[in-house]
């Protein structure tokens, strides 16, 4: 801004210090022998008074104008005396000069200063490396993780703790010419806890952790993800021993070829690095890779192969006992009422994964705290488990009409799930409108489950029909409460004759049909197309289960049709009803002989919602 200022009063700028008047004022003044001088520049007149002359207002000394091309200006200024200096109205070549070299100036500051500030931000290799370098390093610090700070996951822990004494101890392995896996692939469902097993390896072995997104790497350039690649793993070989952990890598280590995900020649021009890269490893190099994801089955063959990512970790949602660890791990700090069981609040949280109960334990000590009181108790529990799984209780006022619609809906699943014996335990019916649900029945299963058998998953049909069989038998009607039970009971039917060989007419066969993506079709991702002839045998056969299903349900309800207008009834007054109001108006448990399991891991459903 000062460089602009000083040319600007080089080329004559300064010399304008007057108000702009008009050119017949100021030949007035001219005739009037009021102006002492004037400087022509061009049009452009610059004068001086004899004396001041109020103008709109103001004295002034001095005064600039425009002259039209009036011939007779030089002459009159003669005539009255008035002193003439005329200037030269072309920039000078140095000037000229200047300006056409400023832009380049500025370009080449803005370029030097990004350069320094780099260097000064230990940037190796120039400006262009802070476009380039996207990891993130972890040092040694006493505040590390490691795996007492992992509640559970005690088979991942027993197969990670060979890359810690390796880590720690290579000398045992190279005595013997055992080699370590050069990287660990950790596969499971989202908020498992990949991330921070991976941490508490670095941690353990007391070595540098590199971690970086697998998207990080993939630009529109193309070549830049490549080169993050090649300087991140030259950044933690020089730091050696180390860990190398790439989140998410199936960003970056799709199948090539398939289609899946789309052409992109810089994603994989990044997998050709990260292949070569870990083919390139030294056998007595320290450095380790480990990956998670949650899509093992896109990654590509050589990404797997062995020398690359040579073991694969499990990394599953926790059993009971692991839920109760991870509740105390994150309860720590928190003070509890006495009235709070963990070993209960993880029996009825079959399915969270460790994030979600440490977001459980998060919501209910937010609960304790709106309630105004110093203690975690039972209840801030079970408000939590609610506002997670079924959301926060809505404003919306039901007319009496749909509540009692509601109430009958509910009161049917609760009623099949308390007349089927192969179905899960009652756990509370609700008609309070909470999250996209009007009401809900939610069922805790006794145990974790890991096989289910058919009778197992004909109850759970059952059940999701309840509501739509106790709406047609007491009402006379459907409503579009039951759509939610709908999809959900036709992507298990689907299920049981498509991929669980629970069908008599198809038989023992599993057939490539995307039932949890029907829009997708048949043939999207399959080694072998499934035929129309079958899709349409299969959609044949899941409409004849669900409609027997749906006869079982309206049978059992009609049997049963006392302990349904009971419940109905006491939902309209009460709302909400707990495990034990509800054996006290259905009374004990129809109980039922045990199923010997088949393969057929489908996670459970706790939570029937109109």
């Amino acid at each position: 801004m000062l460089l602009l200022t000083g040319l600007w009063m080089m080329r004559g700028g300064g010399d304008r210090e007057g108000p702009d008047v008009d050119y017949s004022t100021a030949v007035a003044w001219v005739r009037a022998d009021k102006v002492k001088s004037v400087v022509i520049r061009g049009d452009a007149v610059l004068g001086t008074l004899h004396a001041p002359q109020m103008y709109r207002g103001n004295a002034v000394w001095e005064f600039h104008t425009l002259s039209p091309k009036d011939e007779r200006l030089v002459a009159m200024l003669d005539d009255h005396g008035v002193t003439i200096r005329a200037q030269n109205q072309d920039t000078p070549v140095v000037l000229q000069l200047a300006l056409s070299l400023l832009p380049w100036v500025l370009i080449i500051g803005v370029w030097l200063w990004l350069s320094r500030r780099a260097q000064q931000m230990n940037v190796a290799g120039g400006p262009m490396s802070g476009f380039m370098k996207r990891g993130r390093r972890f040092e040694r610090s006493a505040k590390r993780v490691t795996f007492e700070d992992v509640a559970g996951l005690a088979a991942a822990k027993r197969d990670l703790a060979e890359i810690v004494q390796f880590l720690k101890e290579p000398q045992r392995f190279h005595r013997v010419g055992a080699k370590i896996p050069r990287g660990v692939l950790l596969l499971g469902p989202p908020g498992t806890g990949k991330t921070l097993l991976a941490r508490a390896v670095a941690g353990e072995a007391d070595v540098p952790f590199f971690s970086i997104t697998a998207s990080e790497f993939v630009e529109m350039f193309v070549g830049v993800g490549a080169a993050r690649v090649r300087e991140l793993f030259e950044e933690a070989k020089k730091n050696a021993p180390s860990i190398i952990f790439i989140d998410e890598v199936d960003a970056v280590g799709r199948a090539r070829g398939t289609g899946l995900g789309g052409g992109h020649d810089e994603r994989e021009q990044t997998l050709n690095q990260l292949l070569a890269e870990m083919d390139g490893f030294d056998r007595s190099d320290l450095t380790v890779v480990i990956a998670a994801t949650n899509r093992p089955d896109v990654l590509d063959a050589a990404l797997l192969r062995p020398g690359r990512f040579d073991r694969r970790v499990v990394v599953d949602l926790p059993e009971a006992n692991a839920r109760r660890a991870i509740l105390v791990l994150h309860t720590r700090g928190k003070p509890l009422g006495a009235d709070v069981d963990l070993e209960a609040v993880a029996a009825m949280t079959a399915g969270f994964s460790g994030a979600d109960l440490a977001n459980l334990a998060n919501e209910a000590a937010l609960s304790a705290t709106r309630r105004r009181v110093d203690e975690i108790a039972s209840e801030d529990f079970s408000s939590a488990f609610d506002k997670i799984v079924l959301g926060d209780p809505r404003e919306t006022k039901l007319r009496t009409v749909e509540k009692t619609r509601v109430a009958v809906h509910e009161s049917g699943h609760a009623v099949l799930a308390w007349a089927t014996p192969q179905a899960e335990a009652l756990h509370r019916v609700s008609i309070l409108p909470r999250g996209m649900a009007l009401g809900a029945t939610q069922q805790v299963p006794p145990e974790d489950r890991h096989l289910h058998t058919r009778a197992e998953l004909e109850a759970r049909l059952h059940v999701l029909l309840g509501g739509y069989a106790a709406e047609r038998l007491v009402l006379g009607d459907i409503s579009t409460g039951a759509e939610h039970d709908l999809k959900e009971a036709t992507r298990l039917a689907s299920k049981m004759v498509a991929h669980y060989g629970m069908s008599e007419q198809l038989g023992p066969a599993y057939y490539e049909v995307d039932v949890d993506h029907p829009f997708l079709g048949a043939r999207i991702g399959s080694e072998r197309a499934t035929s129309d002839a079958t899709i349409h045998s299969i959609e044949t056969e899941a409409r004849e289960l669900l409609g027997r299903a749906l006869d079982a349900a309206v049978a059992a309800l009609t049997r049963h049709r006392d302990r349904l207008d009971r419940l109905s009834t006491a939902l309209l007054d009460r709302e909400t009803i707990e495990a034990e109001g509800l054996e006290t108006l259905l009374g004990p448990r129809v109980q039922g002989a045990n199923v010997v399991p088949v393969e057929a891991p489908v996670p459970p459903t706790r939570t029937a919602r109109s």
